[in-house]
């Protein structure tokens, strides 16, 4: 039984990072922080396996990795006409950009993120069980931003579905804005996996007002000790359902995502991997100017 906590990313939390470190060297100081991240570069673009092959050069052999599912796959690019070859040349492509952190065994499991209009509908369910026939044996976890699937008349269907087709349920904390957030449903699909993602309760900026920056403001949040800890005792309770929870933080606008995740590793008596207490602060190089 064991919790791994990380966040979404590691090239936007500055607090993790001396001033001076260069954005290729990153990922390595971030491991010595967290032992998992989310990959979210591969929602906009499928990386090259070479790429793989750096990141996971660049951490020690005990970190892991969620790898969010590129877009294409989830139906985000809705203007996109897509043609069966089309779709199977971009499913090849993306799995072929795995297969190193699978020979490695450092995939924890690829995130299947939907928007928000991919309603409870007979053809969106006909979609995730296609989509689980062409990830194979890979773990996916699943994360709806829709509420109609947790209505009470399909809650219940929806978590059994999950279930039969081995999808790794992804818990969330988030605005209850409407009807593109869900709500906390603290319930387990997999024995093995479960995935739990805080992305701030930011309820005004959560839905697309029309303004420029609303993406840079959606996950403004900063997480009180109160709520971590009324997290710490869910977290405790989906323990006794699941062998692993992987806890990952976005709600980085306002760069609040890593300071709230070594709280409650400090709530759970976790160490950070290089074995210091989470909350130590970074040590700030200083410049040094030449005398002469």
């Amino acid at each position: 039984m064991t919790i791994y906590i990380g966040l979404a990313g590691w090239g936007d939390h500055d607090s993790l990072y001396a001033p001076a470190t260069k954005a290729s060297d990153k990922l390595s100081h971030y491991a010595r922080h967290f032992s998992v991240v989310e990959i979210d570069s591969t929602f906009y673009a499928i990386q090259s396996p070479e790429r793989m092959k750096k990141w996971l050069s660049d951490t020690p052999e005990h970190f892991k990795f969620v790898v969010k599912a590129y877009q294409g796959m989830t139906g985000h690019q809705r203007q996109m006409q897509t043609t069966e070859e089309k779709r199977k040349a971009m499913y090849d492509a993306f799995l072929h950009m795995l297969q190193p952190l699978i020979e490695a065994k450092r995939l924890l499991f690829v995130l299947f993120q939907y928007p928000p209009w991919f309603d409870c509908m007979t053809k969106h369910v006909m979609v995730l069980r296609a989509t689980k026939q062409r990830m194979g044996d890979i773990p996916c976890a699943i994360e709806f931003r829709n509420q109609t699937w947790y209505d009470a008349q399909y809650r219940e269907r929806t978590l059994q579905f999950l279930e039969k087709e081995n999808w790794i349920h992804s818990i969330c904390d988030e605005p209850q804005a409407g009807e593109g957030s869900i709500p906390i449903v603290e319930e387990v699909t997999s024995p093995k996996y479960t995935l739990v993602r805080f992305h701030g309760r930011n309820i005004d900026g959560w839905n697309d007002t029309g303004h420029e920056n609303w993406r840079e403001v959606r996950y403004l949040y900063e997480y009180a000790i109160e709520e971590l800890t009324e997290w710490k005792e869910r977290l405790e309770r989906l323990l006794h359902k699941t062998e692993h929870i992987i806890v990952i933080f976005n709600n980085n606008s306002g760069g609040h995502a890593a300071l709230n995740a070594k709280q409650i590793m400090t709530m759970f008596e976790q160490l950070r991997p290089d074995g210091k207490p989470p909350l130590e602060p970074v040590v700030q190089q200083v410049e040094q100017l030449p005398l002469f």
